[in-house]
C-alpha cells in the first residue's frame, strides 16, 4: 500500500528505491516537458492506418529506451525522435535549446528525412526512389553512428516491428499492412533485416528482441528468407 505523502515533490526514499541500482533512470521535469512538447508538435498525427494518436509510439519508444538501460537524454530523445521528420526542420533548434545538445544530437542522428524533404516528392515512383536512397543511407550511417543513438533507434524499430506484427497478426489487415508503406512488402522486410544485422554486429542488447520479432514478421508475410534490402 502507498504511504501518503504530504508533498510528492519531496519522496526522498522513493526517489532512493529507484534511482539507485545499475541501468536505473531517474527521469526530472525535463521528461515531462518533452513529453507535452511531443503531445502538441504531433497534435495531429495518428499512427498509419489507425485513429490512435501518434504519442502513443513516442511513448512507446521512450518507454523501450528505459527498459533497455537507457538514460534521461536518451528517453527524452525517444520521444522527440520523429519530430524532425514529421513536423519540420525549424524543430531542432528548438529541441537544443529546451533540452540540450546531447538530446537534439540523438533526434538528428534518428532523422532519415525531414517533413520538408518528403513533401517534395509527389508522384509514386519519385516517393519510392527516395524511400529507398533515405532507407540505405540511414543504415549506413546507423553503422557509425554513436551508441546513444542506435539504442533510441532500435526501440523505434523494435515499437514499429511490433505494430506490423500485430497487424499482420490481425485477420482484417493481415499482409494488406504492406500498402501503407511506400517500400511495399518485400523493401520493409529487407529494410528491418539489415536493421537487425546491424544491431546485432554493435552489440545491442535490444537487437535479439527485435530480432525475433522481425523473424516473425517474415514468417507471418509469407516470405521465404530473410533478405537485407541492399
Amino acid at each position: 500500500m502507498l504511504a501518503r505523502i504530504a508533498d510528492p515533490t519531496r519522496c526522498d526514499r522513493c526517489y532512493r528505491e529507484t534511482s539507485t541500482g545499475d541501468n536505473m533512470t531517474a527521469l526530472t521535469d525535463r521528461f515531462v516537458r518533452a513529453v507535452d512538447y511531443a503531445r502538441i508538435a504531433h497534435a495531429a498525427q495518428f499512427r498509419k492506418g489507425s485513429k490512435i494518436p501518434y504519442i502513443y509510439h513516442l511513448l512507446g519508444v521512450a518507454s523501450l529506451v528505459i527498459e533497455f538501460g537507457g538514460n534521461e537524454d536518451q528517453a527524452i530523445a525517444g520521444l522527440l525522435h520523429d519530430t524532425l521528420e514529421d513536423c519540420g526542420e525549424a524543430h531542432e533548434a528548438m529541441i537544443r535549446a529546451q533540452f540540450g545538445d546531447a538530446v537534439a544530437d540523438i533526434v538528428k542522428d534518428c532523422t532519415d528525412g525531414t517533413a520538408e524533404g518528403k513533401a517534395s516528392h509527389t508522384d509514386t515512383e519519385a516517393k519510392r526512389r527516395d524511400w529507398i536512397e533515405r532507407k540505405l543511407a540511414y543504415l549506413a550511417h546507423l553503422r557509425t553512428a554513436p551508441d546513444q543513438t542506435l539504442l533510441v533507434s532500435a526501440c523505434d524499430k523494435l515499437h514499429n516491428a511490433r505494430a506490423i506484427v500485430q497487424d499482420l497478426e490481425n485477420s482484417d489487415v493481415g499482409t494488406r499492412v504492406f500498402e501503407r508503406f511506400t517500400g511495399g512488402r518485400d523493401d520493409t522486410l529487407g529494410y528491418y533485416q539489415a536493421l537487425v544485422e546491424i544491431f546485432s554486429v554493435r552489440v545491442l542488447p535490444v537487437a535479439r528482441t527485435l530480432d525475433a520479432v522481425v523473424d516473425m514478421m517474415h514468417v507471418l508475410a509469407g516470405a521465404e528468407s530473410r533478405t537485407a534490402l541492399a
